[in-house]
């Protein structure tokens, strides 16, 4: 029932704010695919750069849309609104409390590339979205909506979330597979690069919208990070109620 709580409380956020949620999950995607997409006509493994970029924009989408709406959100309740005091002294287990966040902010940011998958519709790219599409994309924003989790306590006040955000989410954004491949890149570089959830997560959107084959280590991958975020929430979450 706690989790169902959380769930109800981000439903009754995201009704109210409906309109906000959906105009700020679209303007920064848009401006990514009119300026690279429309506006550079250039060619990307043998297709349209256009088709290149699509998987890209929705999995950093779906990245940015999780971790925005649990970070900044969970780090005001926590400071300013000390609404996390009134969890603490809740009847919630604290664990339910922490997975319904991350389920919460993984729909999100599912919503979020949604819309964009709506907006190109109409371009008839003929790339491939599927179940296992949206699977991966789930996975993508649960593992952010976790780190989210854990940013939002070690901030210590309201302007460190941003900053996290621009050293971190920013820097992933460009350069983990989603404007341009790694494949270029200095060795060492690459690898690293290679290994981070939002890259594992865009090769793999983007080998099924290709019909292509794709590896599903990229699955197990993201399940680790989310493991370890998850845990990391879970120690801040319980190291709080034990102060």
């Amino acid at each position: 029932m706690g989790m169902i709580t959380i769930l109800w409380e981000k439903w009754v956020e995201f009704r109210r704010d409906f309109y906000k949620i959906t105009l700020s999950a679209m303007v920064a995607p848009i401006l990514y695919l009119l300026v690279f997409g429309l506006g550079i006509q250039t060619v990307s493994h043998g297709k349209p750069y256009l088709h290149y970029l699509i998987p890209g924009v929705v999995s950093l989408t779906t990245m940015n849309g999780s971790f925005n709406a649990i970070a900044q959100n969970l780090n005001v309740q926590r400071l300013y609104e000390k609404a996390f005091d009134q969890v603490m002294i809740s009847p919630t287990p604290l664990w339910q409390f922490v997975a319904g966040q991350i389920v919460a902010g993984s729909l999100r940011g599912l919503y979020a590339g949604g819309i964009i998958l709506a907006l190109v519709w109409p371009l008839h790219t003929g790339l491939v979205f599927n179940g296992c599409s949206f699977l991966i994309l789930f996975l993508n924003g649960a593992v952010f909506s976790a780190l989210g989790v854990v940013v939002s306590f070690l901030a210590k006040n309201h302007a460190d979330v941003p900053r996290f955000s621009s050293y971190f989410i920013m820097p992933m954004a460009f350069l983990c597979n989603t404007f341009f491949s790694t494949e270029n890149m200095p060795p060492g570089i690459r690898e690293t690069i290679g290994i981070l959830p939002l890259s594992e997560t865009s090769d793999m959107v983007r080998h099924i919208a290709y019909e292509e084959a794709w590896n599903p280590v990229g699955i197990v991958a993201l399940l680790v990070y989310l493991a370890l975020f998850t845990a990391a929430g879970m120690w801040f979450v319980y190291r709080k109620q034990n102060l």
